[in-house]
């Protein structure tokens, strides 16, 4: 998430275009997405402790030299390697629920979920190290950060070896098979909403606010933090009512949630001439900074509570491996949150309007709803089985 800052001064630096900027912020998403169905097998296979320990390691030396790069295949290349972490949470999830009872999954899930709230942190803390150190020192900061992270998890964390699949479950082919069952494509497309959506927003909304009110660099971060902070510590929450109401409930009024703030978002300033019969009248339609931010908090709740949600299915679901069916689900998320920011930049560049990211992702909102419609509308019109007489 650091490209979401960072990747400002480097495109002035660079000269990129908004297309441009959109692959600079989501390269690391797109091999972090690659990587989540390898990675929650063999969670499943060898435990979660050291295949996450190894893949933060993996990580620090790409952070590191962000530092040094110049060209812009650099940052590409590098970001590839940076995005390895986004891997991590088809190994975090696994790992955290085998530890629970499957009442208390979906809370357990979404406290561990709840670190989607550094994309936050980064708001905070990177515009204020850009400005008095340079933006070469950012990458430097966090390379430390996450080799102290791994030492640290490595020495307060556990493992359970009964928590590994045994033998051939494990394997590639046996844990794929679950791609045949519709359910998995169902969740797939709700995670890339909510997941996908709130990573491609959580890396375009520092820019889109420089961009669009003219606000500088560290208020436009700190806005855009109204969005990525909720969307990350509320997820724990959002685990709590899907324990409670269930994740078919939970994730259908996310959606509507959604649809809702999606369609206000994306009306793009507007001046029109009313005849009346007065003569004319001239109208400006906008959505103003507060209210843009205001709508912007309600979708980052919502989609924090429709993270957890949807892999509350999955734990409902898939219990014996929740390790590979999470692994394609956040690999669906996470394309989607590599692909979004791409098509954003790219319908900036051809239309000039930059609410266009907004009815991109209310177009997406509408395809979940009509399939959660019509994929649990037989199961919600079943006729309820009376017992039997005595």
């Amino acid at each position: 998430m650091m490209f979401a800052v960072l990747g400002i001064p480097i495109k002035k630096q660079l000269n990129l275009n908004e297309t441009q900027f959109g692959l600079l912020a989501a390269i690391p998403v797109l091999s972090g997405s690659l990587v989540r169905v390898p990675l929650g097998i063999w969670c499943d296979k060898h435990g979660g402790r050291i295949v996450f320990f190894l893949l933060m390691l993996a990580t620090v030396v790409p952070i590191w030299m962000i530092s040094i790069a110049t060209e812009f295949w650099h940052f590409l290349v590098l970001g590839l390697f940076v995005g390895l972490a986004g891997g991590s949470f088809s190994v975090g999830t696994p790992y955290v629920a085998r530890w629970f009872p499957p009442k208390r999954k979906g809370l357990a899930m979404g406290i561990f979920g709840a670190g989607n709230s550094g994309s936050a942190l980064t708001k905070f803390v990177a515009p204020a190290i850009i400005g008095a150190y340079g933006w070469q020192m950012l990458p430097t900061v966090y390379a430390v950060a996450m080799a102290l992270t791994a030492l640290i998890f490595w020495q307060f964390s556990y493992t359970d070896p009964s928590h590994q699949v045994k033998g051939g479950d494990a394997s590639l082919g046996a844990q794929l098979k679950m791609l045949k069952d519709p359910r998995v494509w169902r969740y797939c497309q709700y995670y890339s909403v909510v997941f996908g959506g709130y990573v491609a927003l959580a890396l375009w909304m520092t820019k889109y606010y420089v961009s669009e009110y003219g606000f500088n660099l560290q208020l436009a971060a700190l806005l855009a933090a109204c969005f990525s902070l909720p969307g990350g510590v509320l997820r724990a929450l959002g685990g709590w009512i899907s324990d409670r109401y269930g994740a078919y409930k939970v994730t259908w009024w996310v959606m509507w949630v959604c649809w809702v703030c999606f369609f206000l978002l994306s009306y793009p300033p507007t001046s029109m001439v009313i005849k009346t019969v007065n003569g004319d009248m001239n109208m400006d339609i906008s959505v103003s900074p507060l209210v843009f931010t205001g709508l912007l908090f309600i979708v980052g709740t919502a989609m924090a509570i429709g993270k957890a949600s949807v892999f509350k299915f999955i734990a409902d679901d898939f219990s014996g491996n929740i390790g590979a069916v999470s692994g394609v689900v956040g690999l669906a998320g996470g394309l989607g949150g590599f692909v979004l920011p791409i098509m954003f930049g790219a319908l900036v560049d051809l239309t000039g309007v930059r609410s266009s990211a907004f009815m991109l992702l209310y177009g997406t909102v509408c395809v979940s709803l009509v399939w959660m419609h019509y994929s649990f509308k037989p199961a919600a019109s079943a006729p309820v089985a009376l017992p039997a007489a005595a």
